[in-house]
């Protein structure tokens, strides 16, 4: 009989395998390439700024971890077809990608700006579609397939003030990952979405003034804000061969009840 360890290395182990994490130096990306880096994979963190994910990766190295550093403009179809072709041709296999750049705007719904608005699609978005679309691809090539999570929110869900954008990016992200599902399942590429509730990070700090905050807590059961931590087990569910084997084309919610609630 196998030890409980050995069961879990089993089901949720990515020894061996490479991740691409766009927008892995953030506050969420962070989270999402120490949780795959610590089951076992390497994983390329990606994004604008190139100091900043080279400094994380290299801090991951320290600690031990496989990790290193690429650039990308998400928004910029050029740059995510550079990525994709030079990790395609610098890694043995890539086997996982999370799409987890993305922005905000906290404008009044009558003063957001067709600059604004254009933006926020553009990273969220489209930025999204341009990553699954270099990537999966290649996924579909390589015998064990591969695993696509795009990043939504509970937003995608539920209509929340202030984010008109925001909120029209994440619902069109999880309609996306949808459509790549059934695109793609006969390929052995697997894609979901993670929809994450209200965790403090750089997009929306200066969103969470007093009352907000309050109104965020008042309508979540576990009356508080998530932990970037504790979005990890979801993410080893949704990326996993063994786990997550037969997921695809799934939202999972992980928000403290939050799209639970009613009044």
């Amino acid at each position: 009989m196998p030890s409980a360890s050995q069961f879990l290395h089993d089901l949720f182990g990515l020894q061996g395998q490479h991740a691409v994490v766009i927008g892995g130096a953030g506050v969420l990306g962070q989270a999402f390439s120490r949780g795959l880096a610590s089951a076992g994979a390497h994983v390329v963190i990606a994004g604008r700024d190139t100091s900043r994910g080279a400094l994380v990766a290299q801090q991951m190295v320290d600690e031990g971890f496989a990790a290193s550093s690429a650039e990308v403009d998400v928004s910029d179809p050029v740059s995510v077809a550079s990525l994709a072709q030079q990790l395609a041709q610098s890694l043995p296999s890539i086997d996982m990608l999370i799409n987890a750049a993305g922005i905000n705007d906290g404008t009044p719904y009558e003063q957001v700006s067709l600059e604004a608005w254009d933006k926020v699609l553009r990273v969220n978005l489209t930025g999204t579609h341009l990553a699954c679309q270099a990537f999966a691809p290649r996924m579909a090539l390589q015998p064990e397939g591969g695993s696509i999570l795009n990043i939504g929110s509970v937003t995608a869900h539920l209509p929340l003030s202030r984010v008109f954008a925001y909120s029209a990016s994440k619902s069109a992200i999880v309609n996306l990952t949808k459509n790549l599902a059934r695109e793609y399942a006969s390929q052995k590429v697997r894609v979901n979405v993670l929809c994450p509730g209200f965790l403090p990070a750089e997009q929306n700090r200066k969103l969470l003034d007093a009352q907000r905050t309050s109104q965020i807590i008042a309508g979540t059961p576990m009356a508080r804000f998530g932990e970037p931590h504790e979005l990890i087990g979801a993410i080893l569910l949704l990326l996993s061969r063994r786990a997550g084997s037969y997921l695809t084309g799934s939202s999972l919610y992980v928000d403290g009840g939050f799209t639970a609630m009613r009044f």
